[in-house]
């Protein structure tokens, strides 16, 4: 591969979830060192599935089944459903350097970088499930996270608003409270997991939010308002709260938008 795009294509299309995550972090190092172009030699194929093992089986998220932490299967099976979040975040990231071309270099900084951190966090979570006695695909999931990637590609604006502060913002409310309760069942082992993996999120809703209001401002559109309407038009005005706001106005959110947000929120 000589361009990023190629490499975003293949990274997305690895089924092997060990290979996703290390190709996905050799094609970031290329990408920092400068061996990859931003030269097209194709336009991006229609988005279709990603490459992805054969398990975890995919189910509807209210076929998987509530497990106590108190239990070690419980906090395994809690830590799979993260680590299958981080592992969809890598095709997400990926299939936004590789589908929306003609954005500025930093565009391609930004998302490569999420690639290669989502790739990190899934290595973490993966690795504690092993020291549990689990591996990934070990466990049912569901697959809403890219069902959003076919639902937002037709237009970038439309997809830094609703992936990155929609559903990635919604890890930074439910991720203080999971920590909470894995301190509570004794796991600081994996708490200490989260809070990096908190960290970083804030960077990458953040990235989201500051493209979406570059885009608003090439297109002459008002940030707050565009983003209730997109809300309205592709959620039906659903948002499920509560929010956390002092990670979220980090992530690049206004206290209008959290006014917003908590209006909507109290009104579904």
């Amino acid at each position: 591969m000589q361009n990023v795009f190629d490499g975003a294509a293949a990274c997305i299309a690895e089924c092997d979830a060990t290979e996703k995550a290390r190709l996905s972090r050799e094609t970031a190092a290329r990408w920092r060192a400068g061996e990859l172009s931003l030269t097209q030699n194709a336009p991006p194929a229609p988005i279709g599935e990603p490459g992805r093992p054969s398990q975890p089986a995919l189910v509807a998220p209210r076929e998987l089944p509530q497990r106590k932490l108190s239990s070690l299967e419980g906090r395994a099976a809690l830590i799979h459903a993260i680590a299958h979040i981080e592992f969809n975040a890598i095709n997400l990231a990926w299939d936004a350097v590789y589908r929306f071309r003609d954005m500025p270099p930093r565009f391609y900084d930004d998302w490569v970088r999420v690639a290669d951190e989502e790739a990190y966090h899934f290595g973490l979570l993966r690795t504690r499930l092993q020291g549990l006695g689990y591996d990934y695909g070990g466990f049912k999931a569901h697959d809403g996270l890219w069902e959003s990637a076919m639902d937002t590609a037709h237009d970038v604006l439309v997809r830094m608003a609703l992936v990155p502060r929609v559903l990635e913002a919604r890890g930074l409310d439910v991720t203080p409270g999971i920590m909470a309760r894995l301190r509570g069942a004794g796991d600081g082992e994996t708490v200490a997991l989260l809070e990096i993996i908190l960290r970083d999120e804030i960077g990458h809703v953040e990235i989201g939010s500051r493209w979406f209001r570059w885009l608003c401002e090439q297109r002459d559109l008002a940030p707050e308002p565009t983003f209730r309407k997109l809300i309205s038009q592709y959620l039906k005005g659903r948002i499920k709260g509560p929010f956390h706001r002092e990670a979220r106005l980090q992530a690049g959110f206004s206290e209008e938008e959290l006014t917003a947000l908590e209006q909507l929120d109290k009104s579904a």
